[in-house]
């Protein structure tokens, strides 16, 4: 079920709060757990299973993993979180990745093995990373262990986040799954951010990723060398507003239920170094490899080369967290060398030229980035690239090119600008000149119309993916 669907708008959710807010405090977690999973059996009702016996795993191996447990083996929290590791790796190598290997080996070797056909469970890749952060920081004792199973199941199974993220460290809402600030305030906050991201996902994300989907699909002949840059360019406004859209509406949600969470985007756009685009973009997954993979490597306390090292296996698990494909990996291992060079000495001289131009620099290296992400097809993706630098036989523009400029012009100005931090700072000016009226009109006025206009949208295009469900 997508949030951006009337299914979920105006059947759904509208449910779920009422219900959430008729019952006593006392059972509100319940609420939220039995329809989290109602959420996502609605999808793939037979792979819930797999998700309640993720969360029993952490629960027990939580238990286990706790130092401040009474009468603990001296080697039972180790061997806890240990367990929880290969759990959760486990699955995602199952599921994820077994084709994806068997495909390799039938590749290398010239064996003929079967795959499996496996579906990919939904938000498993987002559900394990949470509940395995949550018995590493039981282990590591930042954290207490969850005594009630309905917490814990509620943490793991929260619709608002539960798919694609942002990835909710179970350290950052355990007060809030005792008590939380459940207030019209609150609640108004939620409804804002929500509208917010359904209109960057309905129509600005979709808008620009029909342009995307148009230029991917078309014939070698119809395509020029700006034309297959104009598709990456839509490709990268694409994931970006359809994936901070999507994060908006998860926070604006948790804010409807009491819950704060951690912000995912900061306009990862305006980044002036490879190392300021990661800072800025899914922060969550970030901090999650910094703090669970490259500090545990020994992060930059073992010299110089380790730290490259380190960096590298960060940058290829990353990519290959995203997908069982090569350009995921690819992807990651591009990142990840274009920091290493910034670390070493790119980002000192980066610092000696004007911002302008480190911008130019940084926005280079993403769209390039974003067109390896785009294709997982070797192939396409190979072409797309000869397209773009010009060895694919093409002119510089054509008739087409200039059309497909024409009828999306407004749209990327629009883009372009809302990828900047200028409407918030309009918006923050305009509330420190007129704080009554824009609290008390102007914001739930604008909130109404994006929700209206984003309702339009739904109901007159059927063109609606959401690019991290795959993930």
């Amino acid at each position: 079920m997508l949030f951006s669907s009337t299914t979920f708008l105006f059947a759904f959710l509208p449910i779920v709060l009422i219900t959430y807010y008729i019952v006593p405090r006392i059972t509100r977690n319940l609420v939220l757990f039995i329809f989290s999973l109602v959420f996502y059996a609605w999808g793939e009702p037979v792979y819930i299973v797999l998700m309640i016996a993720s969360t029993i795993v952490a629960y027990i191996t939580g238990l286990l993993a706790d130092k401040q447990r009474k009468n603990a083996k001296k080697y039972t929290p180790l061997i806890a979180m240990i367990g929880a590791v290969v759990w959760n790796i486990g699955l995602l190598l199952f599921f994820k990745y077994t084709d994806f290997f068997i495909g390799a080996a039938n590749s290398i070797f010239g064996t003929q093995i079967k795959t499996l056909g496996l579906a990919l469970p939904i938000g498993i890749s987002f559900y394990s990373f949470q509940t395995l952060s949550y018995v590493i920081d039981v282990y590591k004792g930042e954290v207490r262990s969850q005594k009630n199973f309905l917490d814990l199941a509620t943490y793991v199974a929260l619709f608002p986040q539960l798919i694609a993220g942002p990835i909710v460290r179970y350290i950052d809402v355990a007060e809030q799954l005792k008590k939380r600030n459940e207030s019209i305030e609150h609640f108004a906050q939620g409804v804002w951010r929500f509208s917010i991201g359904l209109g960057k996902k309905v129509i600005l994300a979709n808008t620009i990723g029909e342009l995307f989907d148009t230029i991917s699909n078309s014939a070698q002949s119809e395509l020029s060398v700006a034309a297959s840059w104009l598709g990456i360019i839509a490709y990268t406004f694409q994931i970006y507003f359809d994936f901070s859209g999507y994060s908006d509406m998860a926070i604006g949600l948790g804010k409807m239920f009491g819950f704060d969470f951690l912000e995912n985007f900061n306009y990862p756009y305006i980044s002036t170094s490879i190392t300021d685009f990661w800072r800025r973009w899914h922060m969550s997954l970030s901090s999650w490899f910094r703090d669970y993979v490259y500090i545990p490597l020994g992060g930059n306390r073992k010299g110089k080369a380790r730290q490259c090292l380190n960096i590298m296996i960060v940058w290829f698990l990353t990519g290959f967290w995203h997908g069982a494909n090569w350009n995921f990996m690819l992807w990651g291992v591009y990142f990840g060398v274009i920091l290493l060079c910034e670390k070493l000495f790119l980002g000192k001289a980066l610092k000696k030229i004007p911002a302008f131009f480190q911008h130019i620099y940084a926005l280079l290296f993403i769209v390039i980035g974003w067109g390896i992400f785009s294709y997982e097809d070797f192939g396409k993706l190979t072409q797309n690239f000869k397209n773009m630098f010009g060895a694919g036989g093409l002119p510089l523009i054509n008739h087409q090119t200039v059309f497909w400029l024409a009828q999306y012009a407004v749209t990327i100005v629009i883009l372009v600008l809302a990828s900047t931090q200028l409407p918030k700072k309009l918006c923050l000016k305009l509330q420190t000149k007129c704080p009554e009226i824009c609290g008390c009109i102007l914001q739930p006025l604008f909130a109404l119309t994006l929700l209206a206009v984003s309702t339009a949208y739904l109901a007159g295009n059927s063109f609606n993916p959401f690019l991290y469900f795959r993930f």
